[in-house]
């Protein structure tokens, strides 16, 4: 049977990202993102991911065995409304297709979660596309809410539609 896992990413598994990033990006939102996102160059799109990384993350990678599946991103700051808390935010988190329902997305998102509590937050948000069914329904299992916030990000073709998603980074398991 093949182990499944998360770990912190490094510089060196930039490339890595970027490719399972540009995989999901063609598979599951080639109708959302426009052109010019889903044919960026994996080279440059790696070179971003590489300073992510070094920048300070958290950057999280899923395997199934030795095989890169997915990743998450996430980020944390100042809770605007409450000074004294901090706010975790992922930013993103994905797995490439023909690797879902075998539990990398939770995986990732319980590892996230716990990466996020360690930097102080409790609470967290997610931006997802209002089209994304599929990340609507893993979120709504994992006791997260849309808020009622919406943006429109403008990307030179048609606006892309984001609902904001928070929940609790009080995870176990999913």
């Amino acid at each position: 049977m093949t182990t499944s896992s998360v770990r912190p990413a490094s510089v060196d598994d930039a490339p890595t990202i970027a490719r399972l990033q540009l995989a999901v990006w063609r598979q599951s939102f080639a109708t959302v993102l426009p052109a010019a996102a889903v044919n960026t160059d994996p080279t440059s799109h790696s070179a971003s991911w590489a300073n992510r990384i070094e920048w300070g993350g958290p950057v999280l990678l899923a395997l199934e065995g030795t095989e890169p599946v997915g990743f998450a991103a996430a980020t944390s700051e100042p809770d605007r409304r409450n000074l004294l808390d901090t706010l975790g935010e992922i930013e993103v988190l994905h797995v490439v297709p023909r690797w879902g329902r075998r539990g990398h997305g939770g995986r990732l998102l319980v590892a996230t979660a716990a990466e996020l509590r360690r930097r102080g937050a409790r609470t967290g948000r997610w931006w997802v596309p209002q089209v994304d069914s599929a990340t609507a329904r893993f979120l709504t299992a994992a006791g997260w809410a849309e808020d009622g916030v919406r943006r429109e990000l403008d990307t030179g073709a048609a606006p892309i539609i984001e609902l904001r998603w928070s929940g609790t980074l009080d995870l176990v398991a999913i």
